[in-house]
């Protein structure tokens, strides 16, 4: 689900005005300015942030949320555009010159925070667009409330109520909003709305079977049936009326590509010349697949060895099993090894993916948010293969599960990927860098880890030297997978490549399967810039091999990786600048 979130929350009249706010910050001096962004920082996230979307205030741990909904109405949403409009003009108001260093970083990443939204409502418009950001919504506003047990039950089935009573307005502002959709998105909204709706039906009933609060029990099979209901004739709607009529483009263009990776990512690296980094990444990567499968065996064509290696992974019900081993073989490994601190010693709860989330996701890791104080367990979630499947299906299933993909994955997700620098969160420096990350860092240090892991000679207990070179073909072909990412991104929306040659690129250079093929291709039409995990992992590297050439000796890989930590998940540009002291190229 993740992104997929809508707006809700009437605002009323802003009474904040830029010009007074403008004179007042040239008059401070530092200590007055950095005053006044504090103020205006804490206020953006209260007037606009938060409450324009208050699911991602709930998944905050923002509980003062939990009874709204997001609201996409043309009303709200030129209420949102205002709102933003005139916190650009405040924040530009405020002078980078009277900050301190961190403060000046955080003021750029605010701003390029609040240029993205503008950019996502008023040029890409997925409002107008996107189907499947609407259902998506009405399932995510309930699930962030029965997910974790930050109150009691009775408490949150009265805030599932509150949220249920606004989905159907929601859905019928899809139905106004939506025009120029693209075919392909409304497929995807088909895909995923079955899965929706069953979670209305079966989740959400039993997440609450244990409520005493007869009245609001009473209520809820109310609200949850005109849900259900509502998802039915919406799942309806799309097939009947905005399928035949879905005939929009999904792609951005290359000035919109541009500044969306600019904005979200500090990268303002041409297009051609990002293209060209990630071809000798790709190449590189695949040439040591080639080796290292010949190694294994030198009978068999890479590919071959690829299917070979799809079929080494544990029974299914031994999948959980084998994540929960490799966390204490990977925390052994880092504490010995001293790649990073770990600051406590807490593990993700590791349980089976929710089942409307099952078609698009096969691993994932669930942290609370960096404000909550009622429950703050991390989920590793495990997609198992489910009952009425063909041998077929599950084969191809736990492919993805195979010797390889269980190390890299648990890497990425929980030791010492996302889970650690979640582990983190309390030392980032600021509310805003705890509130808005760049997925380069966040991505990019993720399968960051699950290269740097092998080069420093992980591997599990008992693995001998064949099962090794196994485990790095499962790293490289997520590599690759990454990889083609990067080029298709690209190549979808500003160069027109389509739908039919990305999928033959990421089987024929991204040694993936066509199925996921299909799905990874289906994902770029909506995630345009989902070359943040490459491109995010290169820059970590130069970042690494430049503090490592001005330190020389002194340089210490666990110091290294503590320092980036501690700087939250900012871009890389910016962290650069506190690591070097410079403002040295990110590649």
């Amino acid at each position: 689900m993740g992104q997929r979130l809508l707006c809700r929350a009437l605002i009323g009249a802003l009474t904040l005005t830029v010009g007074p706010a403008a004179a007042a910050a040239q008059r401070l001096g530092p200590d007055g300015a950095a005053q006044t962004f504090t103020v205006l920082s804490n206020q953006y996230f209260d007037d606009v942030y938060f409450r324009f979307q208050p699911t991602a205030g709930t998944a905050a741990g923002l509980h003062r949320y939990d009874t709204e909904v997001e609201d996409y109405s043309p009303a709200n949403v030129a209420r949102w555009t205002a709102a933003l409009h005139i916190y650009e003009k405040k924040v530009e108001a405020i002078p980078a010159d009277g900050l301190d260093a961190s403060q000046a970083a955080d003021r750029q990443i605010l701003l390029n925070s609040i240029h993205s939204s503008l950019l996502s409502l008023e040029v890409i418009k997925m409002w107008q667009k996107n189907a499947d950001m609407y259902s998506g919504a009405a399932t995510n506003t309930v699930f962030v409330l029965m997910e974790r047990p930050f109150a009691p039950l009775n408490a949150r089935l009265n805030a599932v109520i509150a949220r249920e009573k606004a989905i159907e307005t929601l859905l019928s502002d899809a139905r106004k909003n939506l025009q120029n959709t693209p075919r392909i998105y409304t497929e995807i909204a088909l895909e995923q709305i079955g899965g929706e709706i069953s979670f209305f039906q079966n989740d959400v009933p039993l997440a609450f079977a244990d409520a005493t609060d007869s009245r609001a029990k009473s209520e809820f099979a109310k609200t949850n049936a005109a849900v259900v209901a509502a998802m039915q004739s919406y799942a309806a709607w799309l097939k009947s009326d905005l399928l035949p009529r879905s005939n929009g483009e999904f792609r951005f263009g290359a000035d919109t590509y541009r500044k969306k990776l600019l904005y979200d990512e500090m990268v303002d690296t041409p297009l051609d010349r990002l293209l060209a980094v990630n071809d000798a990444n790709m190449k590189a990567n695949q040439a040591e697949f080639a080796r290292i499968a010949k190694e294994v065996d030198p009978t068999k064509s890479p590919a071959e060895v690829l299917a070979q290696l799809a079929t080494i992974h544990p029974a299914p019900d031994k999948l959980l099993e084998a994540f929960r081993d490799s966390f204490q073989a990977e925390i052994a490994f880092i504490q010995q090894h001293h790649i990073i601190t770990l600051p406590n010693n807490e593990r993700p709860v590791l349980e089976e993916t929710p089942p409307f989330e099952r078609a698009t996701t096969s691993a994932s890791m669930d942290p609370p948010g960096p404000f909550e104080t009622g429950s703050t367990r991390a989920y590793f979630n495990v997609t198992l293969p489910e009952k009425g499947w063909t041998p077929e299906h599950i084969a191809e299933h736990m492919a993805e599960f195979n010797v390889g993909t269980i190390v890299s994955t648990s890497v990425h997700e929980a030791f010492p990927g996302h889970f650690v620098q979640f582990m983190w969160q309390d030392q980032f420096p600021s509310k805003i860098r705890k509130v808005l990350g760049a997925t380069t860092n966040i991505e990019g240090w993720a399968h960051y880890c699950e290269q740097m892991m092998l080069d420093e000679g992980y591997a599990p207990p008992g693995a001998d030297s064949r099962e090794q070179k196994l485990i790095r073909l499962g790293q490289l072909q997520d590599a690759l997978l990454r990889n083609a990412r990067f080029v298709v991104g690209i190549k979808m929306h500003t160069e027109g490549w389509t739908t039919a040659q990305a999928e033959q690129f990421f089987v024929t250079e991204g040694y993936q399967s066509p199925s996921v093929a299909q799905m990874e291709t289906k994902r770029g039409t909506t995630d345009a810039t989902y070359l943040y995990y490459t491109l995010g992992k290169l820059e970590i590297l130069k970042l690494r091999a430049d503090v490592k050439q001005k330190q020389g000796a002194a340089f210490s890989l666990g110091k290294f990786h503590d320092d980036l930590m501690r700087q939250g998940p900012a871009p890389l540009a910016i962290i650069r600048r506190t690591m070097l002291n410079d403002a040295s190229p990110v590649l």
